[in-house]
């Protein structure tokens, strides 16, 4: 019984594919490996995490590569981690975004639909819940005043799985990730943007004047969280349920730079700067529906998981950090 990851050279992707193989689980994963980051970094990711993953160079828009793939491997469950990542990218890059999270996941669905796909996971996010949120975000509150194009993507994407839930019985679950952080993570992201910065003495772009406030959660429990929805599908009806995986504990991000500036020794040269278009001040996940469905309880706080990432990033990075 094959498992198939979308985006497994991606961060979450990559490690995702590690606790597979590790539980023996036979593994396929794909990914277009493209340039909205380093993809050397990607290349290293998965020589680091998953060296033994059976990874094809295939984009979510190539429904003929992606047809060829389910006939060759005719995976039993999918874990759909692959988009076009980024709050910021999607105001000037606005196509990949409807190549990749919409033309790509409808690709995904029909395929999952034809081709008797037990259980589909697939990725959401926490900026879905945009302008009508009140922290903690529970799953019951409205998403449909996003602040994004890729907001808008993830809430679209959730209203796609469940009408295949509901015409064709197709078994899926989203998970809405809170900030998700650690080390081989994307470069674009606060948690590698400011401890790079900081080792390296180069100043750091705080926005909102650092009035923000965010629920980082480290790798390893989102993987927990992911692995956990897995072994859980649906039994309502229609069986499609959404989830949110966060760590419930939301951070200033004052206090977030201040751990990076001890695990670097050295102090943070801060530019306070406007709110981005896009941005959230807040987000806080309430978890209690993950908890009560599959377990998922998060244990790594930021003093334990950042650290992590600047060292991470001093080795990988060096002197060019």
């Amino acid at each position: 019984m094959t498992l198939l990851v979308t985006g497994a050279a991606g961060f979450i992707g990559s490690y995702v594919c590690r606790a597979l193989r590790a539980r023996g689980q036979a593994v396929i994963g794909l990914d277009n490996y493209n340039d909205y980051y380093d993809p050397q970094l990607k290349r290293d990711r998965v020589a680091a995490l998953c060296p033994d993953t059976d990874i094809r160079a295939i984009d979510l828009s190539d429904r003929d590569g992606l047809a060829a793939l389910f006939d060759e491997v005719a995976p039993t469950r999918v874990i759909h981690l692959a988009a076009q990542a980024g709050v910021r990218y999607s105001l000037t890059h606005p196509h990949a975004y409807v190549d990749s999270n919409l033309a790509g996941f409808v690709n995904l669905l029909e395929l999952c639909r034809h081709r008797g796909v037990q259980h589909l996971v697939y990725a959401s996010s926490s900026s879905v819940y945009g302008d009508s949120a009140v922290p903690p975000f529970s799953e019951d509150q409205r998403v449909d005043q996003p602040r994004s194009l890729y907001a808008a993507t993830k809430a679209a994407n959730e209203l796609m799985a469940h009408t295949y839930a509901h015409l064709y019985g197709l078994r899926a679950t989203g998970l809405r990730f809170f900030t998700v952080y650690g080390p081989w993570g994307r470069p674009d992201m606060a948690p590698l943007l400011f401890s790079r910065a900081v080792l390296a003495g180069r100043p750091i772009q705080v926005f909102n004047h650092g009035r923000m406030r965010r629920d980082f959660t480290f790798v390893d429990d989102i993987v927990a969280g992911v692995l956990g929805a897995l072994e859980h599908p649906s039994q309502d009806e229609p069986p499609h349920r959404v989830f949110n995986l966060g760590n419930h504990t939301p951070v200033e991000l004052e206090h977030f730079i201040g751990v990076i500036e001890t695990a670097a020794g050295r102090t943070a040269e801060k530019v306070y700067l406007p709110m981005q278009p896009g941005d959230m001040v807040e987000t806080m996940a309430d978890t209690a529906r993950a908890k009560a469905a599959f377990g998922f309880e998060p244990t790594t706080s930021i003093e334990t998981g950042l650290p992590q990432v600047v060292a991470w990033c001093r080795d990988y990075f060096g002197a060019d950090a």
